[in-house]
C-alpha cells in the first residue's frame, strides 16, 4: 500500500532539500529547494551586478570631475588634496575670484591690462593669500 500521501510529499520535500553543511545548530537559515533558489538567486544576482556596475560608473564619474577641479584650481606643489579639502579650497577660490572681480569694479579707470589677470599670476596670487593664513582659518 505504501506511505500516505502527506508523508511521501514530506519525504520528496526532504530528499530534494538542500541541507545545511555546517554543524552549528544556532544558524536561524532555511533550507530552501533548489528550484526556487534558482530562480530567486539569479534575479538578485543580475540586479546586484548592474546595480555594482552603476555605482562603479557613477564613482569613476565623480573621481573624474574631482580630477578636473583639481586641474582648475590653484594648488601648491606640496597639496595632496581629499575631496573634501578639494571642494573647500575650490569654495575659497570662488571668494577669492569674487574678490579680485570686486577690486576691478571699484576701480574702472584701470587700464585693460590690470582687469585681465594673467592664469599665472592669480595662481601666483591665490598662493599668496592661502598662505598669509585665509585657507587655514576657514578648513
Amino acid at each position: 500500500m505504501g506511505l500516505p500521501h502527506y508523508e511521501k510529499s514530506l519525504a520528496m520535500t526532504q530528499s530534494s532539500r538542500k541541507y545545511r553543511t555546517s554543524s552549528n545548530s544556532k544558524s536561524k537559515r532555511k533550507d530552501l529547494h533548489p528550484a526556487h533558489m534558482h530562480d530567486h538567486s539569479h534575479g538578485k544576482g543580475d540586479q546586484r551586478t548592474v546595480a555594482n556596475v552603476r555605482e562603479r560608473q557613477r564613482t569613476q564619474a565623480l573621481n573624474e570631475a574631482f580630477n578636473k577641479l583639481r586641474k582648475i584650481i590653484p594648488t601648491l606643489p606640496s597639496d595632496k588634496l581629499s575631496k573634501i579639502q578639494t571642494l573647500r579650497l575650490a569654495a575659497r577660490y570662488i571668494d577669492f575670484l569674487c574678490q579680485v572681480l570686486g577690486n576691478n569694479e571699484k576701480h574702472p579707470n584701470s587700464t585693460a591690462s590690470s582687469c585681465f589677470i594673467a592664469h599665472e599670476r592669480l595662481s601666483y596670487a591665490f598662493s599668496v593669500w592661502r598662505m598669509e593664513g585665509a585657507w587655514f582659518q576657514h578648513q
